[in-house]
């Protein structure tokens, strides 16, 4: 028989036990690990003109310097900044005429690859940044090249996603924009305008994506809304021209990573249709201990792979950064 009165001391502190779960708070465990990661949002001035970047982790620990695509911003990386911060010091900043950046009239301020590297490099100067490791999207390679080709003693690593170096990678996508390039002409300038609308931006979120209902529908309205801003559509047409200065600096760059041979991660979106899966591939001739990684995923790999890439540039930049010890 079943003695009531020594049961109910038990089950009133099993009850107990119970409450913080049932009240929502949470439970700690020796298996549980609390993120304690923060962000900050930073607006700094760079030659007159104010650039916006996210900042998070220990100020001595190894930098990682985030540069984004079009037509994002250091947003793409939101989630990807605290699965890194915990080890390392990450920046994350958005070009003038992107995201929280400044958008300065194109009379002020010359919207090439050209002056975003030279900004870029004057930002890492002023907050005493004098190496680090760079994440190169799309737009951020051309940016991130140049600094590594004119400062290579600055870069520790390169983590290569979607970020094009070579011509294997430019095929059908860029047809209109190169007819462009030809002329300079307003008719091919008009026929690329559509890049700059939702339909557009919608695309190269979901575009090659397997699931799209892993892609936040944050992203594409986010980054229409800056798109959307007066005088912006005509930045980033003037940008699309200047493109065409990136193709000639190719076998400089290539020339770089021979000589210097820079520890690289390449994580490719295999289904990108702007810079195509035949991109990748090239980067193992200059740089034979290149690591690649093909994801069956679109151009903006992190939102349906970002665990994924988190996890191999954790191991990666385990094997050749020193992080900061715990």
């Amino acid at each position: 028989m079943i003695n009531k009165k020594r049961l109910l001391p038990t089950i009133a502190l099993a009850l107990i036990t119970a409450l913080p779960l049932a009240s929502g708070a949470p439970v700690k465990n020796k298996n549980t690990k609390i993120n304690s990661v923060q962000l900050h949002y930073h607006t700094t001035e760079v030659d007159g003109v104010e650039v916006f970047y996210r900042e998070a982790g220990p100020k001595n620990a190894p930098v990682i310097l985030l540069l984004h695509g079009f037509p994002t911003s250091s947003h793409m990386f939101r989630n990807l900044i605290p699965q890194l911060a915990d080890k390392y010091h990450v920046i994350a900043p958005d070009y003038p005429g992107f995201g929280q950046s400044a958008m300065p009239e194109p009379a002020k301020f010359a919207y090439t690859f050209d002056n975003y590297a030279h900004v870029m490099g004057k930002l890492t100067q002023q907050l005493g940044v004098n190496r680090y490791a760079m994440y190169l999207m799309d737009y951020g390679a051309p940016i991130g090249y140049r600094l590594a080709s004119a400062n290579p003693e600055k870069v520790t690593a390169l983590i290569i996603q979607n970020g094009n170096a070579y011509n294997e990678g430019l095929e059908k996508f860029w047809d209109p924009i190169k007819a462009y390039w030809q002329t300079g002409g307003q008719t091919e300038r008009e026929a690329i305008r559509w890049l700059t609308t939702i339909k557009a931006t919608n695309w190269q979120y979901t575009n090659g994506v397997k699931d799209t209902t892993l892609v936040s529908p944050d992203t594409w309205t986010i980054d229409q809304a800056q798109l959307d801003r007066s005088g912006n559509a005509e930045i980033q047409l003037d940008l699309f021209y200047d493109y065409r200065t990136n193709i000639p600096l190719y076998p400089q760059w290539q020339e770089y990573f021979r000589n210097h041979k820079p520890p690289t991660l390449v994580i490719w979106g295999q289904n990108d249709a702007i810079f195509v899966a035949a991109g990748a591939t090239p980067y193992k001739r200059d740089i034979p201990d290149a690591e690649i990684h093909m994801l069956d995923t679109g151009h903006f790999a992190l939102e349906t792979h970002g665990s994924e890439i988190a996890n191999h540039m954790r191991h990666f930049l385990g094997r050749h950064l020193k992080p900061k010890a715990h």
